[in-house]
């Protein structure tokens, strides 16, 4: 466990560690899995910068996940981003590319909820984040 961890008060740690079990196990699991069976084009319905997209989010969930573990405020940021591309990106395949709607599209729906809940809790697990570290003293 990472030493600010256990100063921290534990709704921080909790909602971190909720953070980061929903970008390594939905996140980076699906996208490597799906980089491993179809390569670079996982989506053949899709186009090429849409895949290329969800294949780049394998990294860049790992490396949120890594900068929440790590205490780091740029994980809150880098979450908050990754999660609204990635909300824009597959409303745009379902509403644009497949004509479906968001009632129709349990995938979007749990991505969505999640998305909500980043953009609700963000704003108070990142000050103190950086709080907790600065207290750490040097590392």
């Amino acid at each position: 466990m990472a030493g600010w961890m256990r100063r921290a008060p534990r709704w921080v740690v909790v909602l971190v560690l909720v953070y980061v079990v929903v970008l390594v196990s939905v996140g980076v699991v699906s996208h490597v899995a799906d980089l491993v069976q179809n390569g670079l084009r996982p989506y053949l319905w899709a186009p090429d910068w849409l895949n290329l997209f969800w294949s780049s989010l394998a990294v860049f969930d790992a490396l949120a996940a890594l900068l929440l573990l790590c205490g780091k405020r740029a994980g809150v940021d880098l979450t908050c981003a990754i999660m609204t591309a990635d909300l824009a990106a597959n409303w745009y395949a379902v509403h644009c590319i497949l004509h479906s709607g968001f009632l129709a599209a349990p995938g979007l729906q749990r991505l969505a909820a999640f998305t909500a809940f980043v953009f609700v809790s963000g704003p108070c697990l990142r000050p103190r984040l950086g709080r907790l570290i600065a207290a750490a003293g040097p590392v």
